[in-house]
């Protein structure tokens, strides 16, 4: 379609500013962002939507702009809802660059644009597409109330017979048809994500035909913002952020048309999810400020009155000061050239919704900032669940991983790892930075353990554990010689079996009893055993600082 016709369309509500000359340029597809430098998610003739939250003053406007050219961009449409007129500054980069800009009304909606847009382009391709979104104007600009994605999978249902699902990077289940069929298992929707995250990992093009459980399904990926396969620089910057498109059905045996109608549908349901993302940005905002706050070491009083503000925006109706739960998540690709903290980011998002949280938004207590390879998480906590004990009805660590650790696993393939700490609640401002820390240290102690996905709480930090993966290795290696080879070496030469003897002993407290009765050896069996490991290594299993070393040399070795 050509930007001429966009100006035909009263119902989109569009003014020209400048560029009128150019109105002949060719529409290939929409993106909304307001990234400072949108560009790697840019193939070129996109009308670009932005609601000018980038733009922090007059000088930004025209390093934007040049971004967008380079790009080969169509045309750049701004919102007046947030700061009113455009503002001039814009209007003289886009007619320097020869950019058609135009303005768009606060009562339209971006979805409106973006569904006219897809609508037409994708109507030149494929009638059908157009005949379905034609009967449903409103399937996507109707908000929540309207059912969002849920009316775009039962329209798939009603006029094509097909069931189908939106499902995110971790399996959880965003939206799906309502007719006919049971409902997807849990497990199936973590299958599915796990076969769409190891099938883009190896580069293959969607859509990828998988079978499970006797079903054949075929993935459709849902990019947002409108980008295309190429447009990122790496499929790790994106791969495990991405929603996908689950349909029953082989699409290997479908013709072209029927191809173009589920391309079609996934930019469709992109428009939603760019709407959810866009609605993080203030509790994004929210998370970042206290961060650093807490960082700097700002007074408390000015750390409490940020948590007061953020309060009602987090847990609206609440009425009380929440108790608080920190979270650090950390993403680590092999090699340096990938910033994992914006991954991480998205991943804590995920991750730490409710399950039982209700409405089209269930993310949205969550306040994640994110710095380098680190992403940072504000929970917050009604007061009266977390005055009972905040550390049981908050987070645990081995939770927050238990649903989701198939698919992150597939994602993260053999090149990635994700580990993430959690803190204890506190219900202070002068607790959160000890908490900030206690979820740090957490992380560090996920990061010691084995597995592409690992978690650790605050409950641990309490323990032998929290020291045992710093220390360094060859400490670590010259006090376990030192202790247990004269064993091993005996347990070779006389299968004395002293390793797990003095392992059965610390077990059990030292017990004489107990322990020979789980050996299934006489007291003076064992009797003899302890003594050959006291000769052995000048130790005595009477002395807790004995037993102490002992116990901690099995646990590094």
């Amino acid at each position: 379609m050509r930007l001429r016709a966009l100006l035909d369309t009263d119902a989109l509500g569009l003014r020209l500013l400048g560029g009128e000359d150019e109105l002949d340029r060719s529409v290939r597809g929409v993106m909304t962002t307001d990234l400072r430098d949108p560009s790697r998610y840019l193939s070129g003739g996109e009308l670009v939507l932005t609601g000018l939250a980038w733009r922090r003053d007059a000088h930004d406007s025209e390093p934007f702009v040049r971004l967008l050219v380079q790009a080969g961009v169509a045309a750049l449409a701004a919102g007046e809802a947030e700061l009113g007129d455009v503002p001039d500054d814009l209007v003289l980069a886009c007619s320097r660059h020869r950019l058609p800009l135009f303005a768009v009304h606060e009562s339209v909606a971006f979805a409106s644009i973006t569904e006219h847009v897809v609508r037409q382009v994708s109507g030149e391709r494929a009638g059908d597409l157009a005949a379905v979104v034609d009967r449903h104007r409103r399937m996507m600009t109707s908000g929540p109330a309207g059912g969002g994605p849920d009316v775009v999978l039962d329209l798939l249902g009603s006029d094509l017979d097909l069931r189908a699902w939106v499902l995110s990077p971790t399996g959880r289940l965003i939206a799906g048809s309502q007719l006919g069929g049971p409902a997807l298992p849990a497990e199936t929707c973590a299958g599915l994500a796990a076969e769409h995250l190891a099938a883009a990992r190896t580069g293959r093009r969607g859509p990828h035909r998988v079978l499970l459980a006797g079903t054949t399904y075929s993935l459709f990926p849902i990019r947002s913002s409108g980008r295309s396969p190429q447009a990122a620089r790496d499929v790790r910057e994106s791969v495990l952020s991405d929603w996908l498109l689950a349909v029953e059905a082989d699409a290997g045996d479908w013709p072209e048309e029927r191809l173009d109608l589920l391309q079609g549908v996934t930019q469709l349901i992109a428009v939603e999810r760019d709407r959810r993302d866009a609605a993080r940005t203030v509790r994004r905002r929210l998370a970042q400020e206290v961060l650093e706050l807490v960082q700097t070491g700002a007074a408390p009083a000015e750390i409490a009155a940020r948590l007061r503000v953020a309060a009602p925006v987090l847990l609206p109706g609440l009425g009380a000061a929440p108790h608080w739960q920190v979270v650090v998540a950390r993403v680590e690709w092999e090699g340096d050239e990938i910033e994992g903290g914006p991954v991480a980011q998205s991943l804590l998002e995920e991750i730490l919704v409710d399950p039982l949280a209700t409405g089209p938004e269930p993310s949205d207590r969550i306040a994640v900032a994110h710095t380098g390879d680190e992403a940072i998480a504000l929970v917050p906590l009604p007061a009266v669940a977390a005055e009972h004990d905040g550390s049981e009805t908050g987070l645990l660590a081995d939770a927050l991983l238990q649903t989701v650790r198939e698919p992150l696993s597939a994602g993260l393939s053999d090149d990635g790892r994700l580990t993430l700490g959690v803190s204890a609640a506190v219900h202070s401002a002068e607790g959160l930075r000890g908490a900030l820390e206690e979820a740090r240290h957490a992380r560090r102690v996920a990061a010691a353990r084995p597995g592409r996905v690992c978690a650790a709480g605050h409950q641990e930090l309490a323990s032998h554990v929290l020291l045992l993966p710093f220390v360094p290795d060859d400490v670590r290696r010259a006090f376990t010689a030192r202790l247990l080879d004269p064993l091993k070496d005996y347990d070779r030469r006389h299968r004395a079996e002293l390793i797990p003897t003095l392992e059965a002993f610390l077990d059990c407290d030292g017990s004489w009893t107990r322990c020979a009765t789980r050996l299934h050896l006489h007291v003076n069996t064992l009797r003899y055993r302890v003594g050959r490991i006291e000769q052995l290594t000048g130790r005595d299993l009477s002395r807790l600082e004995d037993k102490l070393d002992f116990f901690l040399a099995l646990r590094m070795s």
